[in-house]
């Protein structure tokens, strides 16, 4: 336990109270009418008082304190009339919040006398004085975790530490190549992120924090060898430097410098250890957004895969399509559409519009997996039937238990007119939409993917005209609930007649219609996912050019 002060030197009226800011327990100076002259904050939270009630008795809250002061008070004015007698100190005991704390008194020359505060128990009142701190953390730990980008974490690590911890500082992200990436700041300043090329070992006990190790205590490091980088602008000088490890979760999350400007003292070791404290929390508030931060590029990443293509005019013949998940928030499911140009401008285009058993993340595992192999077949595009008997032999060896729909379509031009070559497998027969405004339905025909040891499919042909349209479809369109009343489904008719009314409009703006009305019969309530792509003949000749413009005034 720490020592106590036994007495303040007699006649220090002109010392102030100034010494009592660094004191290591609650202090209370009371006046010799028991009247609060001083009090340290942690003195105020353990009376349950504001900060700065000084003039107020504390007999309310401490009757057994006031009573020992009046007691040591007319023994203090008794023997100071004997020369030579030093002043009697006499520790009292009593309860404060709750805690048996013991009261040990330092008299003063002006009448007042200091009382300091210590655990009654002899374990010292660690556990009274760091109660601020310890509430501290609690608030830094939520702030710090409210973030899950990594950049405004560390800055928030940065400014909440200057304001707590020291006049300003510096947080060092872990070292890769040659640039030290970090954010400084000063206390009630802003946070600030730079970066510059330099060897962390050129501050003392960096290098070391950096890779996980121990902090070096704060009293070993010179402030005389921190570096100008390390200094915020506004601080000129440095008079204590304290370095300490930012963990996270397995590997090091950086590293926290504080620095104090000349004057103010060094870090003591309470100060140190609480460091470590906030340091701790920062570090798996900063692991974690980096953790977040990896998984979410990784999956952007692996969404990018699973998201439908942009189609455009290809090979002669122009390419639509239009998605909506089932679920607002997500961005892929269970349908799905591709275009596979043809190497040969004469050749075949394969297009190819699927339904997976299911929605949400897992079809659109199976999807992304069908598009993969749907790709390696593609020197089989020519042969319908034997490209779904080998996907469909694909998917029943696959750990997979759903199954597919689809529709393949390979499209070529032919003069004016576009050839579409249609085998439907499990799925809705394709639509025709002719220039007349007619809606046809396609004959193919044929069974799932992945359900059947033998797949069995009916092949069709079309052939479109300038202005007309082949449109495929999933059931979530002609399936959606909606409605006046909410429980009819869209239905073929519907679909029908919509598409009877678009007649000789672009591919895109086909699209366009059909899910615009599909999610207005919808609602917001819910429904499968929908997918729709639509294949049509160009209604005039071309340019070759980029941005030039066909007889039917759309762009080239």
């Amino acid at each position: 336990m720490a020592l106590l002060p036994t007495e303040t030197p007699l006649g220090s009226a002109e010392s102030g109270l100034a010494f009592l800011a660094e004191a290591p327990y609650p202090v209370l100076v009371l006046a010799a009418d028991g009247a609060v002259v001083h009090g340290s904050s942690s003195a105020w939270n353990l009376l349950g008082r504001p900060a700065g009630a000084e003039g107020e008795e504390v007999a309310e809250v401490a009757p057994w304190l006031l009573e020992a002061h009046s007691r040591l008070r007319a023994t203090v004015t008794g023997r100071r009339h004997r020369p030579g007698t030093p002043p009697a100190e006499t520790a009292v005991r009593g309860v404060l919040a709750g805690a048996e704390v013991e009261a040990h008194p330092s008299p003063r020359a002006d009448g007042s006398v200091v009382w300091w505060l210590v655990d009654g128990t002899d374990r010292g009142l660690a556990a009274v004085v760091e109660h601020e701190r310890w509430e501290l953390l609690a608030r830094l730990s939520g702030l710090l975790l409210s973030s899950l980008n990594v950049d405004r974490c560390l800055e928030a690590t940065a400014q909440q530490a200057a304001a707590h911890l020291a006049d300003a500082a510096v947080v060092v992200s872990p070292h890769s190549g040659r640039a030290l990436r970090f954010v400084t700041c000063l206390r009630d300043g802003r946070p600030v992120r730079g970066q510059v090329r330099a060897d962390p070992a050129a501050v003392p006990g960096l290098a070391e924090a950096l890779q996980g190790f121990p902090p070096v205590p704060s009293r070993w490091i010179d402030p005389a060898t921190a570096p100008d980088w390390l200094l915020p602008e506004g601080l000129t000088a440095v008079g204590a430097v304290s370095v300490t490890p930012l963990p996270g979760h397995g590997v090091p999350a950086g590293a926290l410098v504080l620095l104090r400007g000349p004057g103010h003292g060094t870090f003591t070791p309470s100060e140190e250890v609480f460091a470590r404290l906030f340091a701790a929390r920062a570090g798996a508030a900063v692991s974690a957004a980096v953790m977040y931060s990896e998984q979410a590029a990784i999956t952007d990443l692996l969404m990018r895969e699973l998201l439908p293509p942009r189609l455009e005019h290809m090979n002669g013949a122009d390419f639509a399509g239009g998605y909506r998940a089932s679920v607002d928030r997500d961005r892929v499911g269970g349908d799905f559409y591709d275009v596979h140009p043809a190497a040969d401008p004469d050749g075949e285009t394969l297009a190819v519009l699927g339904d997976v058993c299911g929605k949400g993340l897992e079809a659109a595992v199976l999807t992304g997996k069908i598009r993969n192999t749907l790709h390696a077949l593609l020197p089989l595009a020519d042969d319908h039937p034997r490209l779904l008997s080998l996907l469909n032999r694909a998917l029943l060896t696959s750990h997979h238990t759903r199954f597919a729909t689809m529709v393949l379509a390979s499209v070529r031009r032919q003069q004016n007119r576009v050839t579409v070559r249609l085998s439907a497998a499990g799925h809705p027969a394709p639509l025709i939409v002719r220039a007349d405004g007619r809606v046809e339905v396609s004959r193919t025909q044929g069974s799932l993917v992945g359900a059947l040891p033998e797949t069995t499919v009916v092949s069709d042909t079309v052939v479109l005209a300038p202005g007309e349209a082949c449109v495929l479809y999933s059931d979530g369109v002609t399936e959606a609930r909606g409605g006046p009343l909410g429980d009819a489904m869209f239905g073929e008719q519907r679909l029908l007649h919509a598409l009877g009314e678009c007649a000789r409009m672009p591919a895109e703006a086909i699209v366009e219609r059909v899910l615009m009305l599909a999610s207005q019969w919808v609602g917001g309530r819910r429904h499968d996912d929908m997918a729709v792509m639509v294949v049509a003949a160009p209604q005039g000749t071309r340019l070759s050019a980029a941005g030039g413009y066909g007889h039917g005034g759309f762009p080239a």
